[in-house]
């Protein structure tokens, strides 16, 4: 397995590739692998003739108050995890490869970014679109891997890529959960083992508005009500948002029809928790 440290050797060896008329798969992340990248590994490798998995922790997409610089780098147990599962490179830029001095320009995809998250994240998916564009032009991957747990982001980069006529294939992926049900996730590293027992809670919260949403009578607010209901019953939570929102346009859903998307963020101590699930009416 390669790994390529600057973009000018991703760009070559992705060069020689298409030369080859070979398909890529992209999976972009942060590193701090886990099972949830590893199943979009996995998928990219059945799908793709090569694969390459982007590490590197975007300092765009943190805030000023946010976890930049305690978030979990590692890079060595990334890499064997990324061969184990069939990838054919790790691309590892560094943050001046990625904006160099002078860097000025950014891409924001409006509306979108605006809500959920957004609202409590202000720049976060400016930052994320702005990346995985350049990792795209970098990349050029034919499909790029990623997974439905955070559905805000993966909504925003298949609008960019539509808006912006980019051809690449976008690919949603189911979450990856515990066997309590906890979405995977990077920072789950932060709870307390106290806070890893309730954690669990949050999707139950979710499980419970999905079975509301399936009663007779069940309106938008009563569906959100029931997920927030079981969520206060955490102790110490509080709560960004919980939201039903039509699938494409991330807006909040006026009835209980087409598809549907139950999402939430929490904070339980120092962590801030996302996850969501598919309603279907």
């Amino acid at each position: 397995m390669i790994l390529a440290r600057s973009p000018s050797m991703m760009r070559n060896l992705a060069r020689r590739w298409r030369s080859k008329n070979l398909t890529i798969g992209l999976v972009p992340t942060m590193g701090a692998l886990h099972a949830g990248h590893a199943s979009l590994i996995r998928r990219a490798r059945r799908e793709c003739d090569r694969v390459a998995v982007s590490i590197f922790v975007n300092p765009a997409q943190f805030g000023p108050n946010e976890d930049f610089a305690r978030y979990p780098r590692s890079l060595p147990q990334d890499r064997r995890l990324c061969a184990s599962c069939g990838a054919d490179a790790v691309y590892h830029p560094g943050t001046q490869d990625v904006y160099p001095a002078g860097y000025r320009t950014f891409v924001e995809v409006e509306g979108l970014s605006s809500l959920l998250c957004g609202r409590f994240r202000p720049g976060h998916f400016r930052g994320v679109a702005t990346v995985v564009l350049k990792l795209f032009q970098t990349v050029v991957p034919h499909r790029a891997y990623f997974g439905e747990k955070d559905f805000q982001q993966l909504a925003i980069i298949k609008r960019m890529s539509s808006d912006l006529h980019l051809p690449v294939k976008i690919v949603g992926c189911p979450t990856i959960r515990e066997k309590d049900g906890l979405a995977l996730s990077s920072r789950n590293a932060y709870l307390s083992p106290e806070e890893r027992a309730q954690a669990r809670r949050l999707y139950a919260g979710l499980s419970r508005g999905v079975e509301r949403a399936a009663a007779a009578g069940a309106k938008p607010e009563s569906v959100t009500q029931a997920v927030r209901s079981e969520i206060l019953a955490i102790p110490g939570v509080s709560i960004d948002y919980v939201s039903l929102v039509d699938e494409n346009t991330l807006e909040d859903a006026p009835r209980l029809s087409g598809r549907l998307r139950l999402l939430a963020a929490i904070r339980l101590g120092k962590t801030r928790l996302i996850d969501n699930v598919p309603v279907i009416c």
